[in-house]
C-alpha cells in the first residue's frame, strides 16, 4: 500500500473556505451585491472541491485488488478532474451568468462597508491559505521554476488547490475592485462586470486544471529525472548491457509503473539474470521509491509496436 499523502494543505484550504463562504453569503444578502453572491459560491464550490480531492486521496491509497492489480492511485486523478469540472460549472458558469444579470437589471448596492469588510477579511484568510500551499510547493518542487513544476508535477491535488487558491485571491482583489467603482461611481452595473470578470478567472483556472489532470488521467510517462536514474542504475551493474526499450506511466501520486526489455551481457546463466533484475529493483527502489511496480524482460532486441 502506498505511504499516506500529505493532505494539511487541502484541510486547511477547505476550513478557510467554509469560514469564508458563510461571511460572503452573509454579506451578500445584507448588501444585494451579485459580486458578493458570485463569490460567495465560488467559495462554496471551493469547498465541495476540496471534500473531493480529500475523497480522492482516501480512495487512491486502496491496496491492490484482483480487479484493480495496479491499485487505485488514478482515482485521485479522476475526483481531480471533476473539480475541475466543479469550478467551471459552479464557480465560472454561474458567476458569468450572475455578471450578465447584474448588468442587464442592476440593483443599488446596500451597506457597501459589509461587502469590504467581510471581502478584506476573506483575503487574510485566502492568503494565509495560499501561503501555506506556496510553502508545500516550495518544499517538493525544489529547484524547478514554479510554473515548469505546475505543468510537470504529478500531484494533481496539489495543483488544483493552488489553482482555486490563486483564483480565490484574485477574485477577491476583482470583487474588491468592482464594489469600490459601485460606490464611487453611484452605477451598480459595475458590480455586475466584477462577476464577469471573476468568472472568466474561474473558467481560466479551470480549463487549465483540466488540460493538466487529463494528461495524467490518460496515462502520462513519469518525470525525466526518474527515466534518468532508471538508466543511471542499469549502467551501475555490468551485467546489464544495455536498455532495448523502457516505458513509464504515472500510476497515481508517488506510483510509477516500470517496464524494460533489457539486453544482459553473454554467457549469463538463468539464476545470475533472475539476481541481476531482482538486485536492480531493490537498488531503483532505494534511490527512487515511486518506482512501486519494476517489471524487467530480458531481450536481444526492442518490441516492435503492433499496428
Amino acid at each position: 500500500m502506498v505511504g499516506a499523502h500529505d493532505t494539511s494543505h487541502i484541510v486547511s484550504s477547505l476550513v478557510a473556505n467554509l469560514i469564508i463562504a458563510v461571511g460572503k453569503g452573509v454579506a451578500a444578502a445584507l448588501t444585494k451585491s451579485g459580486t458578493l453572491l458570485a463569490e460567495a459560491i465560488h467559495s462554496l464550490a471551493d469547498c465541495g472541491n476540496q471534500a473531493l480531492l480529500l475523497f480522492g486521496v482516501k480512495r487512491a491509497l486502496r491496496p491492490p485488488d484482483a480487479a484493480h492489480p495496479l491499485g487505485y492511485g488514478r482515482a485521485l486523478y479522476f475526483w481531480s478532474f471533476m473539480v475541475a469540472l466543479l469550478l467551471f460549472t459552479g464557480g465560472g458558469v454561474f458567476s458569468l451568468y450572475e455578471g450578465l444579470h447584474k448588468i442587464r437589471h442592476p440593483e443599488p448596492i446596500a451597506r457597501a462597508w459589509i461587502g469590504f469588510v467581510v471581502l478584506g477579511g476573506a483575503l487574510l484568510i485566502e492568503g494565509w491559505a495560499t501561503l501555506g500551499n506556496l510553502r508545500e510547493l516550495e518544499r517538493r518542487r525544489g529547484q524547478t521554476p514554479l510554473f515548469r513544476y505546475l505543468r510537470s508535477t504529478k500531484d494533481s491535488d496539489l495543483v488544483v488547490v493552488f489553482g482555486e487558491n490563486s483564483a480565490a485571491v484574485l477574485g477577491l482583489v476583482l470583487a474588491m475592485a468592482a464594489l469600490a467603482l459601485s460606490v464611487v461611481t453611484g452605477d451598480a452595473r459595475w458590480d455586475g462586470v466584477g462577476s464577469l470578470a471573476i468568472g472568466v478567472v474561474l473558467v481560466g483556472v479551470a480549463v487549465f486544471l483540466a488540460i493538466e489532470v487529463k494528461a495524467l488521467l490518460i496515462g502520462e510517462s513519469a518525470d525525466p529525472e526518474f527515466v534518468r536514474v532508471v538508466h543511471e542504475v542499469v549502467a551501475e551493474d555490468a551485467r546489464f548491457e544495455s536498455v532495448l526499450q523502457l516505458v513509464t506511466v504515472q500510476q497515481g501520486p508517488g506510483e510509477v509503473v516500470v517496464a524494460m526489455k533489457v539486453k544482459f551481457a553473454s554467457g549469463l546463466a538463468v539464476d545470475e539474470v533472475c539476481a541481476a533484475i531482482n538486485e536492480f529493483e531493490r537498488r531503483l527502489r532505494a534511490r527512487a521509491p515511486e518506482a512501486r511496480w519494476v517489471f524487467v524482460e530480458p531481450d536481444l532486441a526492442p518490441a516492435v509496436a503492433a499496428a
